[in-house]
């Protein structure tokens, strides 16, 4: 048995999700599908993170094991002979049997992207939330600032979460324009359901002047849903990367 690791992209607006869903279409039951044409084995991967619906990946990772032969660097070209074109495989190596695509990861980087344009960019959009109005980002650059550290995130995430408690740590977490893309970029050793978007949905209203800076301090010492700002779209987001340590 052999215990083999993928970096995988895909363009979310046409899936319920990475993770397995018993409705809707989902990333892990494309993957599994293609493994099972590819081998003959019925094989469950292992992701290192759920992403939601509409959410897209640049460089997610899963794991899964397989009794097959075939060797790792063979993987990538013939999955994406079965895959549909809104998923490619990246990348495929073997790890050692105990490594776990999310027990193992360290760090993952994720980025929500506003359009800021007039109008929305065609090319652009199922990849940016369009935002045409002026928005502070000074202002939203300092907020965000108060969420580097370890801190309990309740107030950014879903009330229905079910971690058995919601301590995170944001390593790095800026913003970066290029022309009326404006980009949100956060680090940490692991993100809630829905963590990044309730962030980026109250950030959204300190750029329009209906919260201060300082709030977002405030909101996350209150730990409370209530006090956050609307859950982003989910289009404007995308998994960045994972990643693990060096010897992985």
């Amino acid at each position: 048995m052999r215990n083999l690791c993928a970096t995988v992209s895909y363009e979310g607006t046409e899936f319920n999700g990475f993770q397995s869903q018993p409705y809707g279409r989902t990333v892990q039951q494309e993957i599994e599908k293609a493994i099972q044409v590819l081998t003959g084995e019925d094989i469950l991967i292992l992701g290192s993170g759920r992403t939601d619906a509409g959410v897209h990946a640049q460089g997610q990772v899963f794991n899964f094991a397989t009794e097959s032969t075939i060797p790792a660097e063979r993987w990538a070209i013939a999955l994406n002979t079965r895959l549909p074109k809104d998923i490619v495989i990246l990348e495929v190596h073997e790890v050692s049997l105990s490594f776990h695509s999310r027990r193992s990861a360290k760090r993952k980087t994720y980025r929500y992207t506003i359009d800021m344009g007039k109008f929305p960019n065609v090319f652009e959009r199922r990849y940016a939330f369009h935002h045409p109005m002026r928005l502070q980002v000074e202002a939203m650059q300092e907020g965000l600032k108060h969420l580097i550290g370890e801190h309990d995130f309740t107030s950014f995430t879903s009330i229905h979460s079910t971690k058995p408690h919601h301590i995170r740590i944001v390593y790095d977490a800026y913003f970066e324009q290029q022309g009326s893309m404006l980009h949100m970029y956060i680090t940490g050793n692991g993100f809630l359901y829905n963590m990044v978007r309730v962030i980026m949905g109250t950030l959204l209203q300190v750029g329009q002047g209906k919260r201060k800076p300082a709030d977002m301090k405030r909101i996350l010492e209150g730990r409370s849903r209530a006090l956050a700002g609307p859950t982003a779209m989910s289009h404007g987001l995308m998994l960045v990367n994972v990643e693990y340590p060096a010897e992985t």
